[in-house]
């Protein structure tokens, strides 16, 4: 009599999982979200192009800045700095720079200096960078507001040119079929913001 191995109950349902998804074929993306997709890459990959090799090593030095390892090593650095000029004169090390420190205070100075620029250099690409990325979504808004008011006049008229639907006046489609200017609403935010300045003033 032969002896059958049983199979575990989770490993037939992760092998009917691995051959359902097998079976599940992967649609492409469509068209306008790989063309989105591909304008948002060149975009980025423009924006390093442009960059300078100098550039380019102040950023990597920048980066340094920000993670753990630059905190530890600051941190080992000022202890093997002080450590030898606190000490007893008994233990034979000397004393480079004596309480209070003044060679490490100008050394921490320049330091921050250097890294507060790199740091500053950085920031200064990324907001180029955001800036484009606001003028690209605000155009892409406005082009969608348009579309979307094109969009309620040719549903508006369909409906007074159907016979079975009862054409009736609707102040609010009227008002949506326009598109709003974006300089008037800068003008009507503007205002309004320096209002609400003036009455937290008083």
């Amino acid at each position: 009599m032969k002896s059958r191995t049983l199979k575990p109950k989770d490993s037939r349902e992760r092998s009917s999982a691995t051959d359902r998804d097998s079976l599940v074929p992967t649609a492409p993306l469509p068209e306008h979200m790989s063309q989105s997709i591909e304008a948002i890459i060149e975009l980025h990959a423009r924006h390093e192009k442009d960059v300078s090799r100098n550039q380019r090593i102040v950023e990597n030095v920048a980066n340094f800045f920000g993670r753990p390892a630059f905190l530890s090593s600051v941190l080992l650095v000022i202890t093997l700095w002080i450590t030898p000029n606190i000490l007893p004169k008994r233990f034979g090390l000397p004393r480079f720079d004596p309480p209070p420190f003044p060679w490490l205070q100008l050394t921490l100075a320049t330091s921050s200096l250097l890294m507060t620029t790199g740091v500053l250099i950085r920031q200064n690409r990324q907001e180029k960078l955001a800036e484009q990325r606001a003028q690209l979504t605000l155009q892409l808004n406005l082009l969608s507001e348009q579309k979307i008011a094109k969009l309620i006049a040719l549903v508006e008229e369909l409906r007074s040119d159907l016979p079975n639907v009862k054409n009736r006046y609707d102040p609010e489609a009227e008002t949506m079929q326009k598109a709003a200017d974006p300089q008037v609403v800068v003008t009507a935010l503007e205002d309004t913001l320096t209002q609400e300045l003036k009455n937290l003033q008083k």
